[in-house]
């Protein structure tokens, strides 16, 4: 038998949620009004209602890996996503390999969930 994790994360808005994921590639495979679920390929994340969230004190986060970050991490580079250090939402450059720590790079979103997209290239 499989199994199968997925993140479940705030949103202050399903509307803005949604769209800022679509612009990402994710699809929608449900929604109401307590619960929204997104897919990107074969993962999904969860989302529910958070609306008095701050996102500048978030402390939510999840994982996305792939096998190889640059296509992904170039075509979001087109989308006009902030690179500044403090802006939310915001798409950092990508992190080098260092030690035993896989390159990857960091993806925030509007609500102030940090997401850290790793390479699965070069993993044992």
């Amino acid at each position: 038998m499989g199994a199968q994790i997925s993140a479940n994360l705030p949103s202050r808005d399903f509307d803005k949620t949604e769209a800022f994921y679509h612009r990402l590639g994710f699809a929608t495979s449900y929604r109401d009004q307590n619960w929204m679920i997104l897919t990107y390929e074969e993962t999904q994340v969860e989302f529910f209602p958070h609306p008095d969230l701050i996102p500048t004190e978030s402390w939510f986060s999840a994982c996305l890996r792939v096998d190889d970050i640059a296509p992904l991490h170039k075509a979001w580079s087109t989308l006009g996503l902030s690179t500044d250090p403090a802006a939310i939402p915001r798409l950092c450059d990508i992190i080098p390999v260092h030690g035993t720590v896989p390159r990857m790079f960091p993806l925030v979103d509007p609500d102030g969930t940090l997401w850290r997209v790793i390479d699965l290239q070069g993993l044992d």
